[in-house]
């Protein structure tokens, strides 16, 4: 944000500006016969103009609605350790150490203790986003309630109250926004061992996120005794990506039953599965596949489907006469 608190402006504000900026509600005020000083009414008149334009730019509904859903996509994330070389050394030649090289110099266990900092560092900065996000709606229900009341002292003799409290959103909106982008991590210990070589890397881990994988639920559809799923991530990655898909039937009967399940590997966006029962309900999700990188992945899509019936079982009764129609088995279809 890049708005000043202190004063809002308003000494750069005309005093004697026309009456055109005044809302309807604001001009019936200003007819009120009650007995205020014109100055003290002016003044009052442009610090309720100054707060009403706070309420509706830096903290108007359908931005903080934006950083809502923002949050919420925060924590369907999936969050990784980014391993980046700081810099050279002065007169190295060599290339830059790529990240899977400089996995064969990190120890092992050291870097399994960074992960569950990071695992941490992650679910204490998305508890803090909803703390953030929960005072600015509350800041912006109290001064809502103060420009729609009558009142006049608070934007005379209280307004230095009112001004504090504005900066304390301003900073609070500024912190909120820093924390939406992920963080370096900060490490107390090396995490290169000592290999007797003569240059160790410089390196510096950082939190990277990943879109969430959904599936694609207009063309995820099921058939009689199989399923056509689909997926997809919302930023579309440079690489190809594993998945993990995982289905179960729900309220098994009998102990075979309880056998329909399993957890797939897949390589791509689509998958098939087959051998299912008919009008029965399946249970899926999908992420992911785990990496040596993963610190925290707190949320996975699901979806639930039912097979279509399948034929009817038995002859179909027909009537005197006249022959019935021919059977269909499963086999068949």
């Amino acid at each position: 944000m890049s708005f000043q608190v202190t004063g809002l402006g308003l000494s750069k504000m005309k005093l004697d500006s026309p009456p055109s900026f005044l809302d309807q509600e604001e001009a019936e005020e200003a007819d009120d016969p009650q007995l205020l000083e014109p100055e003290a009414w002016r003044t009052y008149m442009e610090r309720r103009t100054a707060l009403r334009g706070f309420l509706t730019s830096d903290l108007s509904p359908h931005l903080l609605r934006r950083h809502h859903a923002r949050t919420e996509l925060l924590k369907k994330c999936s969050y990784y350790i980014e391993i980046l070389p700081k810099h050279l050394a002065l007169g190295d030649q060599n290339p830059l150490v790529l990240p899977t090289a400089m996995f064969q110099l990190i120890d092992p266990w050291k870097f399994q203790r960074m992960k569950k900092v990071g695992a941490a560092q992650t679910k204490i900065q998305l508890l803090l986003l909803t703390d953030l996000l929960e005072q600015l709606d509350r800041g912006r229900a109290e001064l809502g309630a103060l420009l729609g009341s009558p009142d006049p002292q608070p934007f005379l003799a209280g307004w230095g109250l009112v001004e504090r409290r504005l900066a304390d959103l301003a900073a609070v909106m500024d912190s909120f926004l820093a924390m939406t982008v992920p963080g370096r991590l900060h490490m107390k210990h090396r995490l290169v061992s000592d290999v007797g070589a003569t240059k160790i890397p410089h390196i510096r881990l950082m939190l990277s996120t990943k879109m969430p994988v959904m599936f694609d639920r207009k063309e995820s559809v099921a058939h009689q005794d199989w399923v056509s799923l689909r997926w997809f991530a919302t930023i579309q990655p440079v690489a190809p990506e594993q998945f993990e898909l995982r289905f179960k039937l729900l309220d098994p009967r009998t102990q075979q039953e309880c056998t329909q399940c399993g957890i797939i590997p897949v390589a791509a966006c689509t998958f098939d599965i087959h051998n299912l029962m008919p009008n029965r309900s399946y249970k899926f999700t999908v992420k992911r596949a785990d990496s040596y990188t993963l610190v925290y992945e707190p949320w996975r899509d699901s979806l639930t489907l039912q097979t279509r019936p399948g034929p009817p079982k038995g002859p179909t009764p027909s009537r005197p006469g006249k022959p019935g129609p021919p059977l269909t088995t499963l086999s068949e279809r």
